[in-house]
């Protein structure tokens, strides 16, 4: 039988491969993201809006010295993983993410979902020239070079079976388009109508392995590659999110799976994103980490909700990642809150391993 050897948790921000010089520039699209959430009420909410309450100290600590010190811990904290997995060198990485806007739109948008072709392509993403947004700069980190991915598809359909078996209504596919494109309908909580706040359209282009995925590939395995198995969770969108129970229990019935896979293959499980954006959330961040270091289920499958809308519902890729890997010991490598302008924009950057 197959058995987990490892567990990584990473965040993957486009922040972590942005030179610090330039980490102040992304406020500038904070004031305008439509996808910001307000944590102390889990409503969507505008800049200012969050700014209104937002702690004071915060402003005083935006300095190029402390972006510095906080890209230089960052970096380190992707070193250690880095070096961590190719010392166990398993055979296989199973990856906990999601999607935004890349493969999945309004057209078809499962709760969980597993790719299990052969292989899968990275394509470098490219945002036109003159581009404004800074992000431009940080591409490189989800892949600067085409290439194919092998993809365990063998793991792959064992769980998917197993896990329909366990009543999880999992979506596969094994086939990709030329291009991909459409739109996405944010229905997250307002305190007016009701009614979703925005869409966004993505023309269609081509489009490689999403970036959750993509940022382990390029960053935490950086060349040493070895087979994936792409696991989706839609975290993001409502209204078909699995709640932070229902994640726990899927990283359970992914252990209990890849144990019973009929294999002698050594397997890393890794939840790839998070822990809090686009506004920092400190409380409900350690609220987690806490649930994952005591293997304490309970805790991670009762966090609040409505504080887990918008971005901040990553954290659940690291639910079920730390359900899966409870028999190992989490080591915490760092946590870098990480604040980019007054309002509290930015994110709870996190690293750790499960050995």
């Amino acid at each position: 039988m197959a058995e987990i050897v490892l567990g990584i948790g990473t965040s993957h921000s486009p922040m972590l491969s942005l030179s610090p010089e330039l980490w102040f520039k992304p406020q500038e699209g904070d004031k305008r993201n439509p996808d910001i959430v307000d944590p102390t009420t889990g409503m969507s909410a505008t800049y200012d809006e969050v700014l209104q309450h937002a702690d004071p100290k915060i402003a005083q600590g935006l300095t190029q010295e402390k972006f510095d010190a906080q890209f230089k811990a960052c970096q380190k904290a992707i070193g250690t993983l880095e070096k961590t997995l190719a010392d166990a060198n398993p055979d296989v990485a199973v990856i906990i993410s999601d999607d935004q806007d890349e493969w999945f739109f309004d057209g078809n948008m499962p709760t969980f979902a597993i790719y299990w072709g052969d292989s899968v392509p990275i394509v470098p993403i490219e945002m036109p020239e003159g581009s404004l947004s800074p992000y431009r700069n940080a591409m490189w980190g989800y892949g600067d070079v085409a290439m194919d991915v092998p993809v365990e598809s063998g793991l792959a359909k064992h769980l998917i079976e197993t896990l329909v078996d366990r009543e999880f209504d999992v979506a596969h596919f094994r086939e990709l388009k030329e291009e991909y494109g459409g739109t996405v309908a944010r229905h997250y909580p307002t305190s007016g109508n009701g009614k979703e706040v925005f869409s966004r359209t993505t023309e269609p282009h081509r489009m490689g392995l999403p970036h959750g995925f993509a940022f382990i590939v390029r960053r935490i395995m950086n060349g040493k590659t070895i087979p994936i198995v792409p696991v989706f969770q839609n975290t993001c969108y409502p209204p078909n999110q699995p709640s932070p129970k229902r994640s726990y229990a899927l990283g359970k019935a992914i252990s209990e799976a890849i144990k019973s896979w009929d294999s002698d293959k050594r397997v890393c499980v890794i939840g790839s994103g998070g822990l809090s954006h686009f506004v920092v959330d400190e409380e409900v961040d350690q609220m987690a980490l806490k649930g994952m270091k005591e293997r304490d289920g309970a805790l991670l499958s009762s966090l609040p909700r409505a504080r887990l809308n918008s971005a901040a519902s990553e954290i659940q890729n690291w639910i079920a990642a730390s359900a899966a890997l409870e028999h190992l010991n989490m080591e915490l490598i760092d946590y870098v809150p990480v604040y980019r302008s007054p309002a509290g924009t930015g994110g709870g950057w996190c690293f750790a391993r499960w050995t």
